[in-house]
């Protein structure tokens, strides 16, 4: 077993370093991880020394691929359920403190970016997105929701092109991800270094970064924009499907083709996690992201007392035969009652840590 430390933590000239060493299992987050990077969070950020963070990540495939969740889901279906909500709510909080970091936070993002990887990166003041950038919430392929904050991010993107993320699982690179704000900011993977080193000398950040940055080019998505945001900036999702069905079945051409793969896409989902998710896109604007994340947590206690979860992480990560068996298979079957109590107030709520703390 190797004795490699699954996260590094430095100091380098003004900067905190954060480096996310898990290459072999694209850098997934699991709870040691979090356990390790909040309380030196809180110590940079009433350190005068250090004047920014740097989040980063090992090897070249990911930045973080999500969370541990099979690891997770083990500790669920062996009836120790409440280790593994202790996941999600310790990596909550360090979302909710990331949000609210006193402090530049700088995320140099390259290779895979999902789940676990959305919430140490989307909330803070900078996101740099390099060649290999490859963004995705996949959370609804395995009986989950986009949570990590997304409640609170997805749907503030222009265009509903948050909800079709959402809904979809929808893989997009840096030039997308510029183009709705997720990235705050391109620069070539070659130049990571140089940047890096240029952040730790000290300087007004947002300059520096600036030095570096690159036109990404248009969004795939430039051409069917008009369409993504009426198709997807519907409020109940019957309304959504419906749109996407009679776009599919109008002459061929390119919308067509688009509105059938996402409809196609999106009965492959969880009819429950599909539900929850366009819950968290009704409700996400009217919040912040503490709110967002107490939110989410309640949610995530009533999933982790379901079925789709297990059987999700069954079907695409252990036996991996893509073949879930959600309960309700349908999505017209699912209760909006049951839906809506996925929200109710919970024993033991999310408690957040005080901004400063």
């Amino acid at each position: 077993m190797s004795t490699e430390p699954e996260v590094l933590l430095e100091e380098k000239g003004e900067a905190g370093v954060i480096t996310l060493n898990r290459p072999k299992a694209l850098n997934a987050l699991n709870l040691a991880m979090v356990r390790e990077i909040l309380p030196r969070l809180r110590s940079w950020a009433k350190d005068p020394a250090v004047t920014r963070v740097i989040i980063k990540a090992a090897g070249e495939k990911a930045f973080c691929a999500g969370g541990d969740v099979r690891s997770i889901s083990e500790l669920g279906r062996s009836g120790r359920v409440g280790e593994a909500l202790a996941f999600f709510r310790e990596e909550y909080v360090l979302n909710d403190y990331i949000g609210s970091f006193p402090k530049p936070y700088v995320a140099l993002i390259d290779g895979i970016c999902m789940g676990g990887g959305f919430g140490l990166s989307a909330h803070g003041a900078h996101r740099v997105a390099g060649d290999k950038y490859l963004f995705a919430m996949p959370e609804v392929n395995i009986g989950l929701f986009p949570d990590v904050g997304g409640t609170h991010v997805l749907p503030r993107l222009p265009g509903a092109f948050g909800v079709l993320l959402a809904l979809t699982g929808t893989r997009i690179r840096a030039a997308e991800a510029y183009a709705c704000g997720l990235a705050t900011d391109v620069v070539p993977s070659a130049a990571f270094p140089a940047l890096e080193e240029d952040l730790c000398a000290g300087g007004e950040v947002e300059r520096i970064i600036s030095d570096h940055r690159i036109d990404p080019g248009p969004s795939a998505f430039a051409d069917r924009a008009e369409f993504i945001a009426d198709a997807f900036g519907r409020s109940e999702l019957a309304d959504i499907l419906f749109t996407l069905a009679a776009a599919a079945a109008a002459v061929d051409g390119p919308i067509a083709e688009f509105a059938a793969a996402m409809l196609a896409e999106i009965r492959t989902k969880s009819p429950t996690s599909l539900a929850i998710a366009m819950e968290q896109m009704r409700r996400g604007p009217a919040l912040d992201l503490s709110e967002c994340l107490k939110l989410e947590y309640r949610a995530v206690n009533r999933v982790a007392a379901g079925h789709d979860f297990y059987e999700g992480v069954r079907a695409v990560l252990v036996d991996r035969d893509n073949a879930p068996k959600w309960q309700p298979s349908r999505i017209e079957d699912v209760d909006p009652a049951v839906i809506a109590a996925h929200f109710d107030p919970i024993p033991d709520e999310l408690e957040l840590l005080a901004p400063g703390a």
